[in-house]
């Protein structure tokens, strides 16, 4: 069983942090401080990094599944002992429900062994390594709870079996019986916490957590009546896991330098917050949790921007709002699958990218019911963002795929700054004086005739990635879902067959033509353009392929091999959820309007399944 596959874990989550444990009933992956602070448990980058396994001693199969509308997680051993269960859960706060859960979770994480039939010889090794694997605690026991300390960080662990601790390392094997139980508990601290933290039993760890996500789930579940609703909602709650609670803001990833390409060095840190996908995630909020979600979200990002000036609009943050990401390389891990460099901090933070204000201003557009009146910090924020679209567009940027080779004038970052000027149009006398609305809505219709004159590529009838260029891009898919262009015009629907054509293969649409994998939210954009054009059946069968690419949990990576099916990237991604839940509700409102008469078909878009190589735009 090759267990180490990103594609192989399951996602558990507690508002802080998350942990990431293999089929195989391996941890392979937590950060308990926060989702950004150094592991704990880090195997997924490189076995030095640490680990906690509870499996069968000898040959198993397994499967796993969610307990229902939670993120806890249940494993099933079989061996031709007998079978055993293994129950996973990250510790919320306790008596925390609805949108409480998560704001004060203790940061431990309960495993719960449970004897299903026959007498299972199991084993345990507990490794915790610190700081990325480059410290090596002491393990000390003491009244049955074994201590790791080293440097800031503490580690508990209390079980119901005796371990045997050697060489930075607590091991043991025990058998378990049907009808036995088992339990383990880890608690964080900080090493200079006194005293330490009380560790909970890990039964009461599991209880807990499972009454608190199903009621987060329960408060949500009416939200969403569409099409894929259960496919939703555990995206939504995916979403939810990956909201660093005591901020409310949602980071892209719960890991560091998963590869893009098997080898590769594309391997960045995901586990920040981008105001790019702020427009994207508020809408997925909006449809699938409630508004109470998306408004704390909004509140976020005016905390964290502070007043804009002229240097480059921030693109990213920390999760408490912090500015300074600086990127360092882990020299001393091999990398996921070999894939170096290992990178902590994403340089990404000093680009200018101008796509953002676009964004920025879409969310709050969406949100415009619940910004009556606009307090004022919000009011200045979106005004300063309208300025910097008016200045900023005729400037090439590092574009919405983050290049780090040149800048280029990117379309997708022009047509968001169309987005900008038009939201900001708007709101009008909500949001400037009659003399900046008139100056925005100048340079928004010059912002248009920029895009469509430059844009569009005559020879290929396409748009392209970038101004006067030859080369495909999946994100010019994002026009017709901020307006730019409806998804029937003619050009949209000549770009979605180009598009199809060379990028997509078997339903994976890669961002352009040298891109190593199909990016997932590119399929879903796809999806929506579809939808929106009146191409639901087309929209509905493409939808229905994607769903079926998820692992055995429901969760998708960034990008996926589109002929090994192999996922790839930093997981479990946001971007990739929020997609899905976005293009099912764009699917459900085509579907209802083509029921009701007002949508019918213009054409048939042909299913690409050619694959070009070419230069990136």
């Amino acid at each position: 069983m090759d267990s180490g596959r990103i594609s192989e874990h399951g996602f558990l989550a507690d508002g802080i942090s998350a942990v990431l444990v293999d089929r195989a009933g391996s941890v392979n992956w937590w950060c308990p401080d926060r989702f950004d602070a150094p592991s704990v448990f880090g195997r997924l980058l490189g076995e030095e990094a640490g680990h906690w396994s509870i499996r069968p001693d000898g040959d198993f199969t397994s499967q796993r599944s969610y307990l229902d509308g939670t993120l806890v997680l249940r494993t099933v051993f079989t061996t031709a002992a007998g079978e055993v269960a293994v129950t996973d859960a990250l510790a919320l706060e306790p008596g925390a429900r609805g949108h409480d859960i998560g704001l004060r979770s203790p940061r431990v994480l309960g495993r719960v062994v449970q004897g299903l039939s026959g007498a299972v010889p199991v084993r345990l090794d507990y490794r915790p390594r610190f700081e990325y694997g480059q410290v090596t605690a002491y393990l000390v026991e003491t009244g049955g709870v074994i201590d790791a300390t080293a440097g800031r960080c503490r580690l508990s662990l209390r079980g119901d079996v005796p371990l045997t601790c050697d060489d930075g390392a607590a091991t043991g094997t025990f058998t378990v019986r049907a009808g036995e139980t088992y339990r383990f508990t880890v608690g964080y601290a900080p090493t200079y916490d006194s005293p330490p933290p009380r560790l909970p039993d890990a039964d009461e760890v599991v209880a807990d957590a499972v009454a608190g996500w199903r009621s987060w789930a329960d408060l949500h579940r009416d939200q969403y009546q569409g099409l894929f609703a259960d496919q939703v909602r555990h995206s939504a709650m995916v979403v939810q896991g990956m909201t660093y609670q005591p901020s409310g803001a949602i980071v892209a990833a719960a890991t560091t330098s998963l590869p893009e390409q098997l080898g590769g060095e594309r391997n960045y840190d995901y586990r920040f917050v981008w105001l790019r996908d702020f427009s994207l995630t508020l809408r997925a909020l909006w449809e699938a949790a409630c508004p109470d979600e998306a408004d704390r979200q909004f509140a976020w990002v005016a905390r964290a921007m502070g007043r804009i000036g002229d240097a480059p609009v921030p693109i990213m943050y920390g999760v408490q709002g912090e500015r300074d990401l600086t990127e360092h390389r882990l020299d001393h891990l091999p990398g996921y699958a070999g894939s170096r460099p290992v990178l902590v901090g994403n340089d990404a933070w000093k680009q200018r990218q101008i796509d953002v204000p676009g964004e920025v201003l879409d969310a709050a557009w969406l949100m415009r019911h619940y910004l009556d009146p606009i307090p004022p910090e919000v009011r200045h924020l979106l005004r300063a963002f309208a300025h910097r679209a008016t200045v900023d567009w005729p400037r090439p940027d590092a574009g919405i795929w983050e290049s780090r080779d040149a800048e280029r004038h990117y379309v997708s970052s022009k047509v968001q700054c169309w987005t900008a000027l038009d939201r900001a149009v708007r709101f009008g006398p909500r949001l400037g004086d009659a003399a900046e609305v008139a100056r925005w809505a100048a340079a928004r219709d010059t912002v248009r005739e920029a895009v469509l004159t430059r844009g569009w590529n005559e020879r290929l009838g396409a748009f392209t990635g970038a101004f006067d260029s030859d080369e495909l891009d999946a994100s010019v898919l994002l026009m017709p879902l901020v307006g730019f262009l409806p998804a029937d015009d003619e050009r949209m629907l000549a770009t979605m067959d180009v598009v199809q054509r060379r990028l997509s293969h078997d339903g994976l649409l890669r961002r352009w033509e040298d891109d190593p994998a199909g990016f997932v939210i590119c399929s879903f954009w796809l999806v929506s353009c579809l939808a929106m054009a009146g191409e639901t059946d087309r929209a509905s069968d493409l939808f229905a392929s994607l769903v079926a690419r998820t692992n055995d949990l429901g969760l998708y990576a960034e990008q996926i091999d589109q002929f090994t099916g192999e996922q790839l990237g930093n997981f479990p991604q946001a971007f990739s959820h929020i997609g899905l839940i976005n293009a099912a509700g764009r699917l459900t409102e085509a579907v209802q309007r083509r029921r009701d008469g007002a949508d019918q078909p213009r054409r048939p878009v042909p299913t690409g399944t050619g694959r070009t190589e070419g230069a990136r735009p």
